[in-house]
């Protein structure tokens, strides 16, 4: 069910105003992230069609905000509870908030898809749950439990159905928050947490017909270290790679591939994605160690690839392999996989051979396959949620 906050105007003349403002009062500091009331009660501007007036054809990778999100809160000695559906608007923090001053924060990625027979459905929204749950551990957060996710993230996809491309169009990009919100000053666990969800239309990341990704090696800036954070969805994982994307971008390149802290000698994972080598019937990829993402399309892909009869080691890879792999490829939520064209490490650059028979093409039109329900799922990946 979807709760949505009482339109202002329907309370005006009534007590349940008081009794209304008083919750929100109560279920909040002074001084803490909280929603625009006038935002949470105007009507969408853009009609209640079955799509938004959009140019689906046109649609990039870009924000392009629907009309709903999802918040919920609680403090650092309660658990989450309900959460309400409010109109996509701007938040108010506190300076002191402990996201602004401490970085504690967490964030997640899915994608709610139509069907060409009907249905709205999402890919394995339990696993990004659990991250996050993960995540929240490793940084001394509350978290919502896992029922308290997936609700959210269907009620955020049905709240905002008519920004779901039609089929084959793209996608709606869901991206829940967990912050923490509440005011403090000194080193320690926010106080209180807001868990928020809001959506996007997304074309596809590539566009058909882009060229494959061409990588640089990274051996000066790493992202991530032994014993840190690099394992979990925090946000402070990600504006550290800022810098050297934009030294790679500057050369010519798409991205950066990251070598390991310690040694500089074994591949990690690129900017926002996870990275496959292929060599005869064998997929190699980082295992993860507490500095790789433990992505939810790596491991989906990688039992897609069992599934067809290749063989999957997630072990240590060293960055010498590069040269005599006969395909490398990259998985994440945003760019689904996504083939790579070639790597420069070193000033040498390694070139990787393009064709309809890849690997990765095969992994990629499986996947879609299952998303799409032209293929079966046997494993209850696919959530239908309308």
């Amino acid at each position: 069910m979807i709760h949505r906050i009482p339109c202002i105007r329907s309370l005006i003349q009534s007590s349940a105003l008081g009794s209304f403002i008083s919750k929100i009062r109560a279920s909040s500091y002074v001084t803490q992230a909280a929603f625009s009331l006038k935002d949470a009660c105007e009507p969408s501007i853009n009609g209640d069609g079955e799509y938004a007036d959009i140019d689906w054809n046109g649609l990039g990778f870009g924000l392009l905000p629907a009309d709903y999100m999802f918040i919920m809160k609680c403090s650092n000695e309660e658990n989450f509870q309900e959460g309400q559906i409010c109109r996509y608007g701007t938040i108010e923090l506190s300076p002191s908030a402990g996201v602004l001053n401490y970085g504690q924060g967490l964030f997640e990625g899915t994608k709610a898809y139509r069907r060409k027979e009907g249905g709205i459905y999402l890919f394995r929204p339990d696993e990004n749950a659990i991250r996050m749950q993960i995540g929240a551990e490793r940084m001394c957060m509350r978290s919502p439990s896992i029922e308290h996710f997936i609700d959210a993230v269907k009620q955020t996809a049905l709240a905002n159905r008519r920004w779901i491309p039609p089929p084959g169009k793209g996608s709606l990009y869901i991206r829940p928050l967990l912050i923490g919100s509440g005011p403090i000053l000194g080193l320690a666990p926010s106080p209180e947490y807001t868990f928020l969800v809001f959506a996007s239309p997304v074309g596809n990341y590539f566009k058909e017909g882009t060229a494959p990704l061409n990588l640089y090696v990274e051996d000066e800036f790493h992202r991530a270290s032994r014993g840190g954070a690099g394992g979990v969805k925090s946000i402070t994982n990600y504006s550290p790679v800022l810098k050297a994307m934009r030294r790679a971008k500057d050369k010519g390149f798409s991205d950066v591939l990251y070598l390991d802290s310690v040694n500089k000698k074994n591949i990690e994972e690129v900017s926002s994605c996870n990275i496959f080598i292929v060599k005869g019937n064998v997929l190699s990829t980082p295992a993860t160690n507490g500095t790789i993402l433990q992505g939810v399309t790596r491991k989906s892909i990688m039992d897609i690839a069992k599934d067809i009869g290749y063989q999957v080691e997630e072990r240590t890879v060293p960055v010498d392999e590069l040269i005599d792999a006969d395909e490398v490829f990259c998985t994440g939520t945003a760019v689904g996989v996504a083939m790579v064209g070639s790597i420069t490490y070193n000033g040498k650059r390694t070139e990787y051979k393009d064709g309809p028979d890849l690997v990765c093409k095969k992994l990629y039109s499986r996947l879609v396959g299952i998303q799409n329900g032209i293929i079966e799922d046997k494993r209850d990946w696919v959530v239908k949620i309308d």
